[in-house]
């Protein structure tokens, strides 16, 4: 009996692992890319999803299949349990907020969710994730398998104090389910949080991406981008994650500028996808 309860833990987890990730199956790796992160003096890894055929590009599979902190990517999370609790009423709506953090020096008290998901305002996020309280955002941590579901220490700094770690495999996922309305939130609400993240639309390409950043218990800086780009109708959903020990260096600056040239490289934003 020990054995069988054994094998079917080991199933579950397995189903979980596939479930919730996306590059442990079918990656090809592309170490020609590397030449992007080294002339920007950073480590990183990129990672890319052709839904099409289920094809995935990897560079780095080390730093991809590893857990960091979330930094503003955590935002689509608190926007999509803000809007689907009702704590805001939509992506417009204005909200009266403290700020309480010195990097959000030039940002307003008064912020719509569009406005601070496209600023990475981190006071603003807080104020979300204090209202919707412990309990309530921890159900929804477990209840989508965030990363490693820990919620440990002031909801203040859930997204950036080393607790609470997600990896880019497992944030290529989460934009996958995101994107197919596969997420438990109401439809009209996924549909809110990828317009939020539509960033480039025209006549050839459309470009969603979210970014994010922290310091990671070694002191390195942490950069993340994530999102998907949309060419004659296919989807491809892409995460770039780097590191530096640069205190200087503005990962966020960085990172969304490495994904667009890795996505350049692979012939995006021309129409021939």
């Amino acid at each position: 009996m020990k054995n069988k309860n054994l094998y079917y833990s080991c199933i579950f987890l397995l189903m979980a692992t596939f479930y919730n990730s996306c590059s442990v199956n079918k990656a090809q790796i592309d170490n020609e890319i590397k030449s992007y992160f080294d002339s920007e003096k950073v480590e990183g890894c990129f990672t890319m999803l052709n839904n099409a055929d289920g094809n995935i590009i990897v560079y780095n599979l080390n730093l991809d299949t590893t857990r960091f902190l979330p930094g503003s990517t955590f935002d689509i999370l608190t926007a999509l349990i803000s809007l689907e609790t009702g704590l805001i009423a939509d992506e417009q709506q204005q909200i009266n907020y403290s700020i309480s953090s010195k990097t959000d020096t030039n940002q307003s008290q008064h912020l719509s969710l569009k406005e601070a998901f496209n600023l990475n305002a981190s006071s603003f996020n807080n104020f979300l994730i204090k209202n919707i309280g412990k309990d309530t955002l921890k159900n929804w941590i477990d209840s989508i398998a965030y990363g490693n579901k820990k919620i440990i220490g002031s909801l203040d700094s859930i997204a950036v104090n080393n607790q609470l770690k997600i990896s880019p495999d497992e944030q290529l996922g989460l934009t996958k389910r995101l994107y197919f309305d596969q997420l438990p939130f109401r439809k009209s609400v996924q549909n809110t949080v990828r317009q939020l993240m539509l960033k480039e639309d025209n006549n050839i390409y459309k470009l969603s991406i979210k970014t994010g950043n922290g310091i990671d218990e070694k002191n390195n800086k942490i950069g993340w981008a994530l999102g998907w780009v949309e060419e004659n109708r296919h989807v491809y959903f892409f995460t770039t994650l780097i590191k530096s020990k640069n205190e200087m260096t503005d990962v966020s600056q960085k990172v969304e500028k490495i994904s667009r040239d890795i996505l350049t490289h692979y012939n995006f934003f021309k129409g021939l996808k």
